[in-house]
């Protein structure tokens, strides 16, 4: 069942995000005059719509995306100079701009999109991306500022009884390992340490430390049990323990082998509790993540080839692959019934709010993406005529004709096809070779 309801969330939230994209493009451009007919959630065959004031706004039965009709969004044929037509592709352009001009209501012309000043057309465009964005944003404020992240607590979850040599497989001591000193000296899991050697323990890092660099001396511990504090005195011992780096992993040699050294060891390990983030941790933790997934398109068709290689010619599947509908679902569900200890309901809800948000940021990205169909292409043809008028404006010359748009239409046929390519060729690795998400 909890399958399934992460599945169902999932799906909600990739709706209501693709709603908000839409609403992002509607807003704008009904607040810049523009004539809307249509705002509808998905493709396809129409589930449900209704109609208020001059634009139908409802949903489709394939949840794939969603869309604004913004009526003249390419110039009329006259508008641009009536163009020849001459090939394939010409015609393509022309039906284009008849279709554009025929929704076009008489004496409405002025409510065209291409009408639109430059700086217009951009907040139009970019109002749907930037929606996805603030959207991210916002789940992971409450993520991380609300809910909290898992970190390393105080409160230990286990205390060793021995002190194995490092790299040991054995989980259980034998007659010649020498006894753990947090054992000997009366620690228990699910103590809290709230100091140690007169220091006030404010972090699992702090009190780690701190006892790496105690050395083999008796030191003071104060720990809470059940709501009594008690103090007692450790002696750790000193042992060859691995060297750990900034993020607590520990240090790998140019021989591949762990770098070690001889520290202070009780024989203590934390437990994992939820730390809430300052809010700057959100803005750092958003512009890394559309840092990554602007690499990660960047990388994009190399990915494919890895992805097309394990899909139809048996290679194993990387793990940070590009993962299509199905890889994201299946995640999903894995998320929500996760049985993996320690993990309650309030992790579950985080890593799924985190999820919502790393599609809105991928949406973002990819949305930007300098290509017709996508906002980008929009974007990039706006700023176009935007520069064509600068220049002439400072040349002094006639202002120039709206940047014809509907010849980008054979382009956003291909990119179409392309889009459809990678879709269903994600759609089939992700079942014929998933990535291991265990």
């Amino acid at each position: 069942m909890a399958y399934v309801i992460g599945v169902v969330v999932l799906v909600v939230g990739i709706l209501v995000s693709i709603a908000l994209h839409e609403v992002g493009h509607l807003v704008p451009a009904k607040k810049f005059g523009v004539r809307v007919s249509q705002y509808f959630v998905g493709f396809g065959p129409t589930l449900w719509s209704r109609t208020r004031g001059e634009t139908e706004y409802g949903v489709k039965a394939i949840p794939l995306g969603g869309y604004v009709r913004l009526i003249g969004m390419y110039p009329t044929p006259e508008a641009v100079g009536n163009p020849p037509v001459r090939g394939f592709f010409s015609r393509m352009a022309a039906d284009a701009r008849e279709a554009s001009a025929e929704e076009i209501h008489p004496g409405e012309d002025h409510r065209a999109f291409y009408r639109l000043s430059t700086p217009k057309k951009l907040v139009v465009m970019l109002g749907g991306p930037v929606m996805n964005l603030l959207i991210a944003v916002v789940l992971l404020a409450v993520t991380l500022v609300g809910i909290g992240t898992p970190a390393s607590s105080t409160t230990l979850s286990s205390v060793s009884q021995c002190v194995l040599p490092v790299g040991s497989q054995a989980t259980e001591c034998g007659p010649d390992d020498p006894a753990a000193p947090g054992a000997a000296a009366g620690i228990e899991p699910g103590d809290t340490v709230v100091a140690y050697d007169g220091v006030a323990v404010e972090s699992w890092e702090q009190l780690s430390g701190m006892i790496r660099g105690t050395g083999a001396q008796e030191v003071p511990v104060v720990v809470e049990r059940d709501g009594e504090r008690l103090d007692l005195r450790v002696t750790p011992v000193v042992a060859e323990r691995p060297v750990l780096d900034d993020a607590g992993a520990p240090v790998v040699g140019d021989d591949g082998e762990v770098v070690t050294t001889q520290v202070g060891f009780l024989g203590i390990s934390p437990g994992t509790e939820l730390q809430r983030q300052p809010v700057s941790e959100v803005v750092t933790l958003t512009g890394e993540a559309v840092w990554q997934t602007g690499k990660a398109i960047l990388t994009l068709p190399t990915n494919l080839v890895g992805i097309a290689q394990s899909a139809f010619g048996g290679a194993e599947r990387s793990t940070d692959s590009v993962l299509g509908p199905v890889g994201i679902v299946r995640l999903a569900g894995d998320v929500a019934s996760s049985d993996v200890e320690g993990v309650g309901v309030a992790e579950r809800v985080a890593a799924m709010l985190q999820l919502l948000a790393s599609l809105n940021i991928a949406l973002f990205v990819f949305n930007l993406v300098p290509l017709v169909p996508l906002d980008g292409g929009h974007v990039a043809a706006a700023l176009w005529e935007g520069l064509k008028r600068q220049v002439a404006r400072l040349r002094r010359l006639p202002r120039p004709r709206p940047a014809d748009a509907a010849r980008l239409q054979p382009l956003a046929l291909g990119v179409f096809v392309l889009l459809g390519g990678m879709g269903l060729l994600l759609v089939y690795a992700d079942i014929v070779a998933p990535i291991s998400l265990g």
